[in-house]
């Protein structure tokens, strides 16, 4: 009797060990995204326990924007990022050790690489395709990540 009751302790243990979600990395994570029509500036912040904070402001419209007018862009897009980060509420994910989603979603709202340590964002924008913004671990958020030193454009 008493093995029986210790293989089933035992059983159970395991399948307790199996359904634990995967911890999704902490930390905070910062980038941008630039192509001839839209300009992204994102921030991410993963707090203990899973809870998320994120923003990601966007203009899809600058395709035939001069060179000054993307330069307003990403200050605005910046200076919007930095002025609103305080009001950006933290939000439970669904983490499954690579994908975050929405609880209960379907569509992946952000990709985690454990093994290159590479988050994404993923943007859905109007009727376009979603798209990916890789975004980098740093210390503390930049006032504008569009600096040379904060961005990685793709």
């Amino acid at each position: 009797m008493t093995a029986k009751i210790a293989a089933i302790a035992l059983f159970v243990a395991i399948l307790a060990g199996c359904s634990r979600s995967p911890a999704p990395p902490d930390g905070r994570w910062e980038g941008v995204y630039e192509t001839k029509g839209t300009i992204v500036a994102a921030r991410v912040e993963i707090l203990d326990g899973g809870m998320v904070r994120l923003s990601a402001p966007y203009v899809s419209n600058a395709a035939n924007a001069s060179p000054e007018r993307r330069e307003q862009i990403r200050a605005s897009l910046a200076g919007g990022l930095s002025a609103g980060w305080a009001y950006v509420k933290p939000r439970r994910f669904e983490f499954d050790g690579r994908i975050f989603r929405k609880p209960g979603g379907i569509a992946p709202q952000m990709e985690w690489n454990a093994h290159e340590r590479v988050l994404s964002i993923v943007l859905y924008i109007g009727t376009q395709p979603s798209f990916r913004v890789p975004v980098h671990q740093v210390e503390e958020f930049s006032d504008d990540p569009f600096e040379p030193a904060h961005s990685q454009f793709f």
